[in-house]
């Protein structure tokens, strides 16, 4: 027998280069456990069926398993004549076992082989990415209870706007991240049906037990349409999708980092295991995990609008353009776990520098805000007040005062209506408690934040 499953078709050998450039055994041979693993249970269920002997289909798994030791030893040779991990692994076991070998692709496709392996292999994965986005969500919860009361400014535009609590801006990317995990579990649920028996494109005419396989692999069900099964990557677009959004979050979160740790803000403190320093200037503390993790997010909106080119065109059923789905997805694979996990530790370990937040907040008249609301409450129309403090704003500016510094009789030189009680309004504090945009006081629905988040992590209602 030839080598290439297909060669009784052919009078010449392929071309070497042909051989090479078709070739995928260098990056899909990462599926060899999910390869093996299907292949198990397609053995046991042809012998179920009695498409095989039972005998035949112990010797099947037995040699699969002796192959898969071969791999995981590092002593097996791939081989780029052979194409693409499933080849590999079919042709050693014929190799070990003999002509029984050539009986495990009976009632199957390299499509809907394929097809499966990609689905075992991500499905292990996204259950990976989710530990991840959970120990990162613990991250960023430990930050927000371990400095509950630290004020920082809030920025819009990147300006100063109003004075808000660090915890409450973990917080936020709490939320991010929760909605991250739960795109990531949408993919698996959509994922996680079975292509296998769908052959080629058409089903095969062997009394398969699809629903059996199904069950033995972990599967929730099967796929319907056998075109739809072996042409079918949505799975993977929706995961570079979900990706891409995570990654954008933590690009996002990233920004703030790098500028929060320079020495203009001096906000945070990264530890030294994830920054390095320069070769010229002994001074420098860079932070290069947050900066490759900003670099990164391109890397994996790029895979994505790749995966979507490759499939925008493609008739169905199957097509060789379809090999190319597994480079940007693997990669897309690495970038996210590699970022989650060094993010998750990241944070964990990073230092607040609470004084120099507190500091910035009282700047940029961040409290301006809390002035209006004060005028409005003694009777004044909000664009009245709005206007009443922004001439305020301009005399500060050419008195080089900040609001809370200013005179009682200063204040009413813009409106009669300003009284004593101004300065309940004013300070850091009060304007972070006055506050009630999630119902009570900032603090306590930062609070109520962390609560919930709590019991959601433990399972409670």
């Amino acid at each position: 027998m030839s080598d290439k499953p297909w060669a009784g078709r052919f009078t010449q050998p392929t071309d070497k280069f042909v051989e090479e450039f078709t070739a995928s055994i260098d990056f899909d041979q990462r599926m060899y456990r999910y390869d093996i693993q299907g292949s198990i249970a397609h053995a046991r269920m042809l012998a179920r069926q009695g498409i095989i002997e039972t005998a035949e289909a112990d010797t099947i798994v037995e040699g699969l398993g002796a192959i898969l030791a071969e791999i995981e030893a590092g002593s097996f040779e791939f081989s780029v004549s052979l194409e693409d991990i499933h080849m590999n692994i079919e042709a050693r076991l014929i190799e070990r076992i003999g002509t029984v070998g050539g009986k495990l692709h009976t009632a199957r496709s390299r499509n809907d082989q394929v097809a499966l392996d990609v689905r075992l292999y991500l499905r292990d994965e996204l259950a990976e990415i989710l530990e991840y986005l959970d120990k990162l969500q613990g991250s960023l919860l430990a930050q927000a209870e371990g400095n509950l009361a630290v004020i920082m400014p809030g920025y819009t535009h990147l300006q100063t706007a109003q004075p808000i609590l660090f915890a409450h801006h973990m917080l936020a990317y709490y939320e991010m991240v929760k909605r991250d995990a739960g795109r990531m579990a949408d993919v698996l649920k959509r994922l996680n049906v079975l292509p296998l028996g769908a052959g080629a494109l058409a089903g095969t005419t062997f009394p398969i037990d699809r629903e059996w396989v199904a069950a033995e692999l972990g599967f929730d069900g099967v796929t319907r349409n056998s075109l739809d099964s072996v042409s079918d990557r949505d799975f993977a677009l929706e995961f570079c999708a979900a990706s891409s959004i995570l990654m954008m979050h933590l690009s996002r979160l990233s920004e703030e980092l790098i500028l929060w740790s320079s020495a203009d803000f001096a906000f945070v403190e990264l530890t030294d295991a994830f920054c390095t320093g320069s070769s010229i200037m002994p001074q420098k503390k860079n932070p290069d995990v947050p900066e490759l993790v900003r670099g990164k997010t391109g890397r994996v909106y790029g895979n994505l609008i790749s995966l979507l080119t490759l499939m925008k065109a493609l008739p169905l059923a199957y097509n060789k353009d379809m090999q190319e789905d597994k480079e940007p997805l693997f990669d897309t694979v690495d970038t996210v776990k590699g970022s989650l996990k060094i993010f998750a530790d990241m944070i964990a370990e990073m230092k607040v520098q609470a004084e120099n937040m507190r500091v910035a907040a009282a700047r940029g008249f961040s409290t301006a805000t809390d002035v209006a609301d004060y005028c409005v409450r003694k009777g004044i129309p909000f664009r009245n007040a709005h206007e009443i403090v922004g001439k305020t704003v301009r005399y500060c500016l050419e008195t080089g005062k900040d609001i809370p510094e200013l005179s009682l009789e200063e204040f009413r030189q813009f409106s009669e209506s300003i009284g004593e009680d101004i300065y309940d309004f004013v300070t850091l504090d009060a304007s972070v408690n006055a506050r009630r945009a999630t119902g009570g006081t900032a603090r306590e629905a930062v609070e109520r934040e962390i609560a919930r988040a709590r019991r959601e992590r433990a399972g409670e209602q």
